[in-house]
């Protein structure tokens, strides 16, 4: 090891000795008092240079607890920025006028579809006749003592004998009475009861049904109604569904109410139209449906101002004369207001229209835009769904549910329904192909319900999404004075579509428009960011302990930095010295004599006294001194006669 110069050795001896401040202090307690004389935290200052224990403790006490409040705040900041809570902001704008989509209620013109239907409709009218004596007025104890087979004398059914029709009473258990036989026969499967359990009108004595097997015929249900006309328009819903599955469409269109049919006059914001603004689309089961402003030119309509002048207004002739009796029991149209490229979900949330009225129908349209993860399960387009989507319109809750549905239809009963679009490779189901296709119907459709399927958990709400608030009213429509002389205009212009005279039952007028042309917009945005947060915490530190973040980089180099470098530094001397004493020689050799003081300067009598005795040696004594080492040096050649020595003997 080299010397040390002099002057290093004296600088190493003050720094030594010196108290060490700062960031380089020895110890934690000394790096806290210098932290706390030159912080800008006023409390730790005070806790320091306060005289008196009494002032002293309070200025701790005051000081922990504003480190309290600041880590109690701070902590409430943390739960609100990861509650990902939501802010709503709602302004007002104008917009464009909405896609309008129209149905007559009955999908086909009974005239046309009537052959396709003539089986049918025969077993539907001899099954009313058994169980409720149609057309004849006969009395009750009359009809149940007619034989029930006399009804089906020269007839051969065979949608009964698919689907029979049943009856039993209420204090009948396992057994029920078969329309096509008459008879009363066991009954061993489940009994799914259609009506609702909220509500009984009252206690009925038969309840009729009809009875769905499987495959394999061995697990059957029997689906039973409280009411005969809903068990009849059920049981004729299935077939009616299974035969026009086979139909082609564009004979199904053909057979259907075209846009010169349905819609008589048509004027928007008080401009004439006519069915040329009109899109044509098939429903399965309202047939041909018309929809209004539906992007077909890439140019989307927009009216002018508020109000019902300056909306849609159509007449339509609803043609009460084509109405299947036993499909539908109202009369009317339908109608929905959607966004151009949102699928028209008519069955579900469609707006019936009356005959022989004025329906007048305020608009008033609320857009939402939700944000995605993590503040909502909310989908932006679908694509993160794993639904495949079978409609060609644009993702909605909907869509995701029905095609959900469709798509375990066919995966479970091998077909697709009727009521639904088409998946890709799949067909629609029928009798032919799939006999017994209901009953894997209907209890999928249970599993739906009961969400058994899990569709309800697999689909989200889309994050944007327009919703049209409806207020309807009605007046009637054409009133008496102006019937006289507007039916017959209105037969006069209609001649050559309507070969008839026309009624004001055949007729509807719908007004839709907008109440006005304002349009409110809901917007999530976060509730807390990464600013806020920031600016929250040095609100805290500067309400609390007049803090900033330079004093927050100030802890963290002191509290963390520097102690950590204390720490480590003692730990780090531990471990030199454990491992000096770990491989330092058995015995004191030279300058590894314990005796020596560890320095480079040479020992001084004191460090000489100290040192131990070699062994077996004897300490010499001290010789005296010679005097004549004191004599000086000549300083010149030849020196006085009386300052000669003489020489010893």
């Amino acid at each position: 090891m080299l010397a040390m110069a002099p002057g290093e050795k004296i600088k190493a001896k003050i720094k030594k000795n010196l108290p060490v401040r700062g960031p380089q202090a020895p110890t934690i307690k000394e790096l806290m008092r210098w932290y706390c004389l030159n912080t800008n935290t006023h409390g730790c200052r005070r806790i320091v240079v306060s005289r008196g224990r009494l002032r002293r403790l309070l200025w701790i006490l005051f000081t922990l607890t504003a480190v309290a409040l600041i880590f109690w705040q701070c902590a409430l900041l943390m739960a609100s920025f990861y509650t990902v809570s939501v802010s709503i902001k709602v302004h007002f704008q104008k917009l464009d006028f909405p896609a309008v989509t129209i149905c007559n209620i009955n999908p086909y013109k009974y005239s046309v579809v009537r052959d396709l239907l003539a089986d049918l409709e025969q077993e539907t009218r001899v099954a009313l006749k058994t169980l409720y004596g149609f057309p004849e007025n006969t009395s009750r104890k009359r009809r149940e003592a007619e034989s029930w087979n006399s009804a089906w004398e020269g007839t051969r059914p065979k949608f009964l004998k698919l689907v029979p029709l049943m009856a039993f009473g209420q204090d009948e258990t396992g057994k029920a009475r078969d329309f096509l036989t008459g008879r009363k026969r066991k009954f061993n499967g489940r009994i799914i009861h259609k009506a609702s359990d909220a509500m009984h009108v009252h206690a009925s004595k038969e309840v009729v049904g009809f009875q769905l097997c499987s495959n394999d015929t061995s697990h059957c249900a029997l689906y039973t109604f409280s009411s005969g006309v809903n068990a009849i328009q059920e049981w004729y819903k299935l077939h009616y569904m299974n035969i026009m599955a086979q139909v082609p469409l564009e004979k199904k269109i053909n057979m259907s109410y075209s846009a010169e049919e349905l819609l008589v006059t048509c004027l928007f914001d008080g401009v004439s139209c006519d069915a040329r603004n009109f899109t044509l689309f098939h429903h399965p089961m309202y047939g041909n449906c018309y929809t209004f402003n539906n992007r077909e030119n890439e140019t989307i309509l927009s009216t002018s101002m508020g109000g019902s002048e300056y909306g849609l207004q159509v007449i339509l002739y609803i043609n009460e004369e084509e109405y299947n009796p036993f499909l539908v029991s109202s009369s009317g149209a339908k109608v929905i207001v959607h966004r151009q490229d949102e699928y028209p979900f008519i069955e579900d949330v469609g707006t019936e229209i009356e005959p022989a009225m004025a329906t007048s129908i305020g608009m008033h349209l609320t857009e939402s835009f939700k944000l995605s993860e993590p503040y909502s399960q909310c989908t932006e387009d679908g694509s993160d769904v794993p639904i495949s989507n079978i409609y060609n319109a644009a993702y909605s809750l909907q869509i995701c549910l029905h095609s959900c549905f469709q798509t375990k239809m066919v995966e479970k009963c091998g077909c697709a329904q009727y009521n639904q679009p088409l998946p890709p490779a799949a067909n629609y189901c029928n009798y032919q192909q799939h006999p017994n296709w209901m009953y894997c119907y209907y209890e999928l459709h249970q599993a739906f319900v009961r969400e058994e399927l899990g569709c309800q958990a697999v689909c989200r709400e889309a994050c944007s999404f327009k919703e049209w608030t409806l207020t309807t009213s009605l007046a009637q429509w054409p009133s008496m004075v102006s019937e006289k002389w507007l039916l017959p205009v209105l037969t006069w212009d209609q001649g050559q579509q309507i070969k008839k005279k026309l009624n004001k039952t055949d007729l509807a007028k719908l007004l839709i428009f907008y109440k006005d042309l304002n349009q409110r917009s809901i917007m999530e945005s976060p509730a807390n960011s990464i600013e806020m947060l920031l600016s929250n915490f040095g609100g805290q530190l500067g309400l609390w302990m007049s803090c900033s973040v330079v004093c927050v980089i100030e802890i963290i180099e002191v509290f963390f930095i520097d102690s950590f470098s204390i720490i480590a530094r003692h730990q780090w001397q531990k471990a030199k010295e454990w491992w000096a004493r770990r491989h330092a020689p058995p015995g004191p050799q030279g300058q590894d004599n314990p005796g020596l003081d560890v320095d480079n300067d040479l020992p001084t009598f004191t460090s000489a006294l100290r040192l131990p005795p070699a062994p077996g040696t004897q300490v010499p004594g001290t010789p005296p001194p010679r005097y004549n080492t004191l004599r000086l040096e000549r300083a010149f050649s030849d020196q006085l006669t009386d300052t000669q020595v003489p020489a010893e003997s």
